[in-house]
């Protein structure tokens, strides 16, 4: 093959840049788990998917790890055990794993989590779904991190309106011990049964309960204008709006204008003002570029900011690209072709539901995005890969 990927893209645009200095954005990025080589011999899939406790005998934890430690160094928190992280096919033990030992990283920018209710047999209740969920508010924020209430399936498979989503939502608030608490609206392009979540104005109420305790939101709907609509609205209480979108994040997080106030959020000053805040899966794969791109913004450099971070959304927009479900398949992809893990493989086999024109651009992009650090195992490993079938 004639592919010759490149590094150092944006070697003239790093001069000057103090990477040592903390991001104009609060950015945590929602990383992947890398699973053994064993694991390919136990014929689990998406079709027929294996146990939370199999799958969780056969992660990769010191490469898992690596992975965080190496994003973390960006100055870029770490969003643990949430979708990204294959949350519902790893099962909770295993999230509450990485939740603990993300927290002994004692990473920089610290990290945040998802609190559900997957460590119950049985969620058949709302007042069961609220237990839960505290339980797992208690554990993350033990470990360090600061907890995010994840969307709860119950309440759409049940059709429960705006008044509902507000009690079950209080709830929780207020049987949580204390602050932060983070709020995330997940769309159902990422999970189908979510179709119908936060009925009528149910969000901006969620939202206005106790803005002293729950500190902001992450969006994951894929809709721009909505975004910048509720971010306004949080705007006027201090609270943060953490941009899920991996597909328009580049305008988003650069918004406009510089910071109008600070506010503190897990001990750490956060900027205020018409921008939001990230929390991103496209992160895992471009933590190093999007954190030079924040910094050339910190210096004012509007124009070397988006310079870097446009081939970066780009990449986004293929990697996230319908069914959007299965976009772990190109993250784990882009970093098993830098050498960052030994193999591209997911809990069910997840890799295998993209084809290979599909990872053919996902690479190309990476390498106009600057994201391989190791251009010679990229291009030997993409050379091997893409002779398999020639």
């Amino acid at each position: 093959m004639s592919v010759e990927f490149r590094q150092d893209r944006w070697r003239e645009l790093a001069e000057g840049v103090d990477r040592s200095t903390p991001l104009p954005r609060l950015c945590w990025a929602a990383a992947h788990v890398v699973m053994e080589e064993r694991y390919a011999t136990i014929g689990h899939s998406i079709e027929a998917p294996g146990s939370a406790q199999t799958i969780a005998e056969h992660v990769d934890w010191n490469t898992t790890m690596s992975i965080r430690s190496r994003i973390g160094a960006t100055g870029m928190g770490i969003a643990e055990a949430m979708d990204t992280a294959q949350r519902f096919s790893i099962g909770w033990e295993a999230a509450r794993a990485l939740i603990e030992r993300t927290g002994a990283l004692e990473l920089a920018a610290g990290f945040c989590a998802g609190a559900g209710t997957d460590h119950l047999e049985a969620v058949e209740t709302t007042n069961r779904a609220i237990d839960g969920v505290c339980e797992q508010v208690e554990v993350i924020r033990a470990a360090g991190g600061v907890p995010i209430i994840l969307p709860i399936p119950l309440l759409s498979r049940q059709g429960l309106e705006a008044d509902d989503y507000v009690r079950v939502y209080g709830e929780i608030i207020r049987n949580s011990s204390e602050g932060p608490l983070l709020v995330h609206w997940l769309g159902p392009m990422f999970l189908p049964e979510l179709e119908g979540y936060f009925p009528g104005d149910a969000f901006e109420r969620v939202m206005r309960l106790d803005p002293a305790k729950v500190r902001g939101a992450k969006l994951s709907m894929l809709d721009a204008g909505l975004e910048k609509r509720l971010r306004a609205d949080l705007l006027e209480r201090d609270q943060l709006m953490l941009t899920g979108d991996d597909f328009h994040f580049g305008d988003l997080i650069a918004g406009e204008g510089d910071p109008v106030r600070h506010t503190t959020i897990g001990g750490r000053s956060v900027p205020l003002g018409d921008f939001s805040h990230a929390l991103l899966g496209i992160f895992d794969a471009i933590a190093e570029p999007a954190a030079l791109a924040l910094r050339r913004l910190q210096l004012g450099d509007r124009a070397g900011y988006e310079r870097i971070m446009r081939p970066c959304e780009a990449l986004g927009q293929a990697i996230f690209e319908a069914p959007t479900r299965f976009y772990k398949t190109g993250l784990a992809f882009l970093a098993w072709l830098d050498g960052r893990q030994p193999n591209r493989m997911l809990a069910n086999r997840e890799e295998r539901q993209r084809d290979r024109k599909h990872l053919e651009r996902v690479a190309r992009l990476a390498d106009e995005a600057g994201v391989f650090t190791d251009a010679s195992c990229a291009t030997e490993r993409y050379r091997a890969w893409a002779a398999e079938d020639d």
